[in-house]
């Protein structure tokens, strides 16, 4: 790995899902003169932040535009794709393969990044795999380990978590690699997980991002009342999680494995319905409800 610089607080507290953070450490780090390259990806770690944190129309603005580096254009599709309606999505991916078809494409790794997290979005995993396989950046083989467990194929993600590992076995990646191979192989391992994800939020803070992550991992180790906890400090006002999809969807399934009454969790998903109507989840669960509705109908006289 290379000797740390200016930016490597900045890509830490991204990484570990304090986007406000970073979005500060990124500022404090313009005052400091640096490289073009370190000034380049500090760009664009601000679009990057700007985006988990919803500011969709701020980088579409900053991104958008042929006089704008490759990287920053399939960030402006990014946000993009996320405000768009769904029927208007498989245009903007249109747009990225067009996007991703320029020469300099071939070479840029962060637009290459990008259109993975797009793909992955849309559901389109070979494309999403294709963007990142050759493993020529760190991110890149963390999401490598990412797709492989998506797809059932724990082997290649042992893989590309193994090169992960060659190329800096300390890193913040790398632990969270380790993580989710530890939770994809179920419950006896899924201990490792907690662990993980509970020395990150001592040295760095928690997030809403590793609390749910904290919670997955205790629900896959069958510690509910754990995973519940977790799950609390992420919905409180401090993370702001009634607005977090993720969080949400956790704290539905953690109830029905703890035998929680409808009433109890019936604001979680009419949050989940009123904030997140594209989320597979709600889609799934609408399209059960509407059959449920239809085939109780055929019974009333």
């Amino acid at each position: 790995m290379s000797e740390p610089d200016e930016l490597y607080t900045v890509r830490a507290q991204y990484w570990l899902g304090h986007y406000a953070l970073s979005l500060d450490e990124a500022r404090q780090a313009a005052r400091r003169p640096m490289p073009p390259h370190l000034k380049s990806e500090r760009e664009e770690l601000v679009l990057r932040a700007q985006l988990a944190l919803g500011n969709y129309d701020k980088v579409i603005a900053d991104g958008s535009g042929v006089d704008k580096p490759l990287s920053m254009q399939a960030l402006a599709l990014h946000a993009m794709y996320l405000s768009s309606s769904l029927e208007a999505r498989p245009s903007v991916v249109d747009n990225l393969k067009a996007l991703m078809s320029n020469p300099e494409a071939a070479s840029n790794t962060s637009a290459q990044l990008t259109a993975c997290h797009i793909y992955l979005q849309a559901n389109l995993l070979r494309e999403a795999l294709q963007c990142v396989h050759h493993g020529l950046t760190m991110e890149h083989l963390a999401m490598c380990v990412q797709i492989y467990i998506k797809i059932d194929r724990l082997d290649l993600a042992n893989e590309s978590f193994n090169l992960l590992k060659q190329a800096d076995e300390d890193s913040i990646l790398a632990q969270l690699a380790a993580a989710y191979l530890a939770i994809a192989k179920g419950s006896s391992t899924s201990g490792d997980a907690v662990h993980i994800f509970g020395g990150l939020s001592e040295q760095y803070g928690p997030s809403i991002m590793l609390l749910n992550c904290m919670a997955v991992a205790n629900m896959v180790a069958g510690k509910y009342e754990a995973a519940e906890g977790n799950l609390k400090e992420a919905l409180s006002e401090e993370f702001g999680g009634m607005n977090d999809a993720d969080a949400l969807v956790n704290i539905v399934v953690c109830g029905q494995h703890t035998g929680k009454k409808p009433a109890d969790l019936d604001p979680y998903l009419n949050a989940l319905k009123a904030g997140h109507a594209d989320h597979p989840f709600v889609q799934g669960l609408v399209q059960v409800e509407s059959a449920f509705e239809r085939e109780s109908s055929k019974y009333v006289s």
